[in-house]
């Protein structure tokens, strides 16, 4: 069995088991959200304590959802290895502290017969993107499977391709990983992040990647959405000079759900 073993584990987010439940608990604990029930969801992936909170209130939303999904469709942006295209992993397993995610071998198969779609197993190596949403899923999802793609330059329409491709039924969550800005002062990075989570909820698939780091993907997510009509909802907008760091030169994060 070939597995990716964590890359940032102790580094981004805990890698003591019991320290990292306790942590993610709390986020989830501090960060309340219901109502909505998605189809995909955006979250940040920087270190927990700096957009942790964030990414909790949208994973909050899967506690109703626990039984329900069995496929986590999990695309990020490429931060070390440049990419054209679409990379998958080229094994088994994931592993985190928390334990061994199984990975949807069916599905990778048809995706890697895709044109704009690569097995690169050294795109995921050292990639956070992916690895830092894993902890939260294997604490609020009963039991499911993982498609992971690291995502480069691309086209909306490419991403989108893949996305139609295993979209499925209520068993399959899309989540896109990605931050908002980075390093602005505090109140220009207010700004900038505000304009773009407008762009994101009018699903205008046209962000660059000083607005947000997963663009790519994001862009894939929100051309598909445009196209079928559905919904993009801000669940959180904040930045690093909100939850841990200085506000001289701060990232920013935003959690949406679409339904």
């Amino acid at each position: 069995m070939d597995v990716r073993q964590p890359a940032v584990a102790g580094f981004f987010y805990p890698d003591d088991p019991v320290v990292l439940r306790r942590d993610i608990d709390h986020y989830l604990a501090q960060n309340p959200c219901s109502g909505v029930t998605p189809k995909a969801l955006v979250v940040p992936h920087a270190g927990y304590a700096f957009s942790g909170p964030v990414a909790a209130r949208a994973y909050n939303l899967l506690r109703a959802l626990a039984k329900t999904i069995r496929r986590v469709v999990l695309l990020g942006p490429s931060h070390r290895v440049p990419l054209r295209g679409l990379a998958l992993p080229g094994c088994d397993t994931f592993m985190t502290p928390l334990g061994a995610v199984a990975l949807d071998s069916e599905g990778m198969a048809a995706l890697a017969r895709m044109p704009q779609v690569r097995v690169m197993p050294s795109a995921h190596a050292q990639e956070h993107s992916l690895e830092v949403q894993l902890p939260f899923l294997q604490r609020l999802l009963d039991d499911f499977r993982l498609l992971p793609l690291v995502v480069g330059q691309c086209q909306a329409e490419e991403v989108d391709e893949v996305l139609e491709q295993v979209w499925g039924g209520r068993e399959t969550l899309i989540v896109i990983s990605s931050d908002l800005s980075h390093y602005h002062p505090y109140g220009e990075a207010q700004r900038l992040d505000r304009a773009t989570s407008e762009a994101v909820c009018a699903c205008r698939a046209q962000l660059s990647g000083e607005q947000a780091c997963g663009a790519y993907p994001l862009n894939g997510l929100l051309h598909l959405a445009a196209r079928r009509g559905l919904e993009i909802e801000l669940l959180d907008l904040r930045n690093s000079g909100d939850t841990e760091g200085p506000r001289d030169r701060v990232v920013g994060y935003g959690a949406y759900a679409l339904h």
